[in-house]
């Protein structure tokens, strides 16, 4: 008999937690491949729709560039069944200008089958 476990609400928040120390502090864009699922939906900007884990992982490759010590901070997670929702701050220094800017946001994710399968964020406009 096969036996599906369901992960821990705890199991979750460590996913998310862990899924943004990888693919933002530590720029391993590369975790996409590995983190999102082939059918991830984002439902903000800026994919709104279907984006692929070569489409998240071109975008945070580009935010890379422009923000050479991009780092963001989860301060606050949250878990309710398959959603985690975090608090976050990021921070980086605009590589063509110098300036430092940071910007405030909430994100939901929806977990499926131990991968992102969807997104809501709402986020401040960057401060510099």
């Amino acid at each position: 008999m096969l036996t599906i476990t369901t992960p821990t609400l705890e199991q979750n928040k460590t996913f998310i937690r862990n899924h943004f120390e990888e693919f933002v502090n530590r720029k391993n864009s590369a975790i996409a491949y590995q983190n999102f699922a082939s059918n991830f939906i984002d439902r903000e900007e800026p994919f709104v729709g279907l984006a692929s884990p070569e489409l998240v992982k071109q975008t945070m490759d580009k935010a890379y560039v422009k923000y050479p010590d991009l780092h963001v901070t989860v301060e606050d997670t949250i878990a309710e069944g398959d959603k985690v929702m975090v608090r976050c701050l990021w921070r980086g220094t605009d590589a063509s200008t110098g300036k430092k800017m940071e910007f405030k946001g909430f994100v939901l994710w929806r977990l499926a089958d131990g991968k992102l399968a969807e997104r809501w964020a709402t986020v401040t406009p960057p401060l510099r």
